[in-house]
């Protein structure tokens, strides 16, 4: 297996990235949630054309991860203040990260983990920050491995079922 690159996705990928986005969120959450709050979602908030309008919006970065000639996997950056964390100025939030179900485990998090970390330093932010599912243990435990800590929590829903994300950070 070669090594995995990442690149900055451009416009021309942003069909690309709303199949990924939505294979990917479907593969980590269908088996824990029920078909018709995953449905809800993925047709009424989580839509392909939703998706794509976002690549290439001010404010987005979106990173590709590649193997051997295929995309295994991808994070949105987005620069957004969170009112929690005012006191830190500029702050990178990571809205996405995720890989392929065949290529978890693989080193695909962790190499758009340390571009997504990267790409906010050249962005001179002085935190990141991200959101996870309270009951993704292996998602936490891979966020607290790179340095991140809880700092709250919010509402996300997921069709009509509110859920809770943590929210975690990481001082740059």
């Amino acid at each position: 297996m070669n090594e995995i690159q990442i690149r900055e996705a451009t416009i021309e990928d942003a069909a690309l990235i709303a199949d990924l986005s939505r294979q990917t969120f479907y593969d980590s959450f269908a088996r824990d949630n029920s078909r018709e709050n995953m449905d809800k979602f993925m047709n009424e908030v989580f839509t392909r054309d939703s998706l794509m309008k976002e690549v290439g919006a001010a404010g987005n970065t979106f990173l590709l991860a590649e193997q051997d000639g295929e995309v295994v996997g991808y994070a949105r950056l987005r620069e957004t203040t969170n009112p929690l964390l005012t006191e830190y100025g500029a702050a990178i939030e990571i809205a996405r990260i995720y890989a392929v179900q065949r290529s978890i485990g693989k080193g695909v998090g962790s190499a758009l983990m340390q571009r997504c970390i990267d790409v906010a330093k050249q962005k001179n932010a002085r935190v990141i920050w991200l959101g996870v599912w309270e009951h993704n243990h292996k998602a936490i435990a891979f966020y607290t491995k790179w340095g991140f800590e809880r700092f709250s929590e919010h509402v996300f829903m997921l069709g009509d079922d509110a859920q809770t994300d943590w929210l975690m950070k990481k001082l740059l």
